[in-house]
């Protein structure tokens, strides 16, 4: 779940329902009133009960507390990382507040206007929240944790209330104006409509980083892709006649097995597969299986694998293809489309990532999804989803041409050998 709130304080709304205006007091929307104390403990507290020991406005001009410790860039987007990986197990939400300041810095003789922010975010926080430069100096962002989800709407409204109202104690109103708010809370939705690009998103930072410094390598890849594509089709050119043939002689439907998957960043895309099931047949069988599966409950079957061996939907040739990992070749059609890579994670099925836990999806995020991988050359379904996911992260944390090239050499023994394949 997620929730992004923007906000330009000089005469902002909140998607919420929420609006403030210039005299920073919040207009109750249909989200209900905001509570007139924050969760969690008062900043600053000194077990009196109040956020200053004095029981007086966080932001109050007069009132002496030294600025925040401001981590530096790169500590600060290691600390996100920390946090969105310990969320991502505990599922225990934070949230992430950035203020954009640039502009306040940069407003005629407003050279101390920065140094007033952080001293007043220092009134308006907790001891335990965690301060830090997101980018440059030009956004300043707050960690919060243990976050209730509950109180998500109000959470918000609270936190905005009692960092404008601090803000606009301390600043004149020019300052005040020039600065805008945003809130993040992770984990975020899962929207189908518009996938979750990391490299859009706050609390992927290393995401980002990564895409920039990889880029000539991604084109390098890219290109193996397309030439290992063709050269693969045109080579086995001779055998997807001959398999197709044999679909259409042995079973009635169409060659090719079309079917919606999930990509990188959620986005969907149409999956080729030889067809090696019977036509209008259901999809609960597997669906079942799958929810299983993913939440640990399913067992190994007779042949020690993590797959229905028995299904009554394949025909007797799909059999021998998928045991021979042929009906996947179609896929180099998918990679020359720039949907899939050679090496990469498998593709899910839309109704495997609903039943994804929040550290599951990272493998869609990492990393664009291939017809081979680790999982495919160490065990392939003999192994748990569990430690397929960590493989497939584990290859996302070290890809690199080197890694490709010897998965890609490993593949034809894994294959030949159909271990794990059914």
């Amino acid at each position: 779940m997620s929730v992004r709130v923007s906000v330009r304080v000089k005469d902002a709304e909140l998607s919420s329902g929420q609006s403030i205006s210039h005299d920073s007091r919040l207009i109750p929307g249909d989200c209900g009133d905001a509570p007139p104390t924050p969760p969690g403990p008062e900043p600053g507290a000194s077990g009196n009960g109040n956020g200053n020991g004095h029981g007086e406005h966080p932001g109050r001009r007069g009132q002496r507390r030294s600025a925040p410790e401001v981590l530096e860039e790169a500590e600060f987007q290691r600390m996100i990382l920390r946090e969105r990986k310990r969320a991502e197990r505990s599922g225990k939400p934070f949230l992430l507040m950035l203020l954009e300041v640039s502009k306040v810095a940069t407003a005629g003789k407003q050279s101390r206007a920065v140094g007033q922010i952080l001293s007043t975010l220092a009134l308006s926080t907790r001891d335990t929240d965690v301060t830090g430069w997101y980018r440059g100096q030009e956004v300043v962002g707050i960690l919060f944790t243990e976050i209730s989800l509950d109180r998500k709407k109000s959470v918000l409204a609270t936190l905005l209330l009692r960092v404008s109202s601090a803000l606009r104690e301390a600043l004149d109103l020019e300052q005040f104006s020039r600065i805008q708010i945003s809130f993040h809370l992770f984990p975020e939705e899962w929207n189908e409509d518009q996938p979750p690009d990391p490299t859009g998103s706050a609390f992927y930072p290393d995401l980002r980083q990564g895409s920039g410094g990889k880029r000539w390598s991604r084109s390098i890849k890219r290109a193996i892709d397309v030439v290992g594509s063709l050269l693969a089709m045109l080579v086995l050119a001779p055998l997807f006649a001959l398999i197709a043939c044999a679909i259409k002689l042995t079973s009635q439907g169409p060659v090719f097995f079309r079917q919606q998957r999930v990509g990188q960043y959620g986005a969907r895309f149409t999956f080729l597969k030889f067809r090696s099931m019977y036509v209008n047949n259901q999809a609960d069988i597997h669906k079942q299986y799958v929810k299983q599966l993913i939440a640990g409950q399913a067992a190994q079957s007779a042949a020690g694998v993590f797959k229905i061996t028995d299904d009554p939907r394949v025909t007797r040739l799909g059999k021998w293809l998928r045991r021979a990992s042929l009906d996947e070749l179609p896929q180099f059609i998918n990679v020359l489309r720039g949907e899939m890579s050679l090496v990469g994670p498998r593709p899910p099925l839309p109704y495997e990532v609903e039943a994804y836990d929040v550290w599951h999806r990272r493998r869609l995020l990492e990393a664009r999804p291939g017809i081979t991988g680790l999982w495919q050359v160490n065990g392939r379904s003999r192994t748990k989803f569990d430690d397929m996911v960590r493989l497939d992260l584990q290859y996302a944390r070290e890809q690199s041409l080197l890694l490709d090239l010897k998965i890609l050499l490993q593949t034809p023994a894994a294959v030949l050998s159909g271990d794990g394949a059914y």
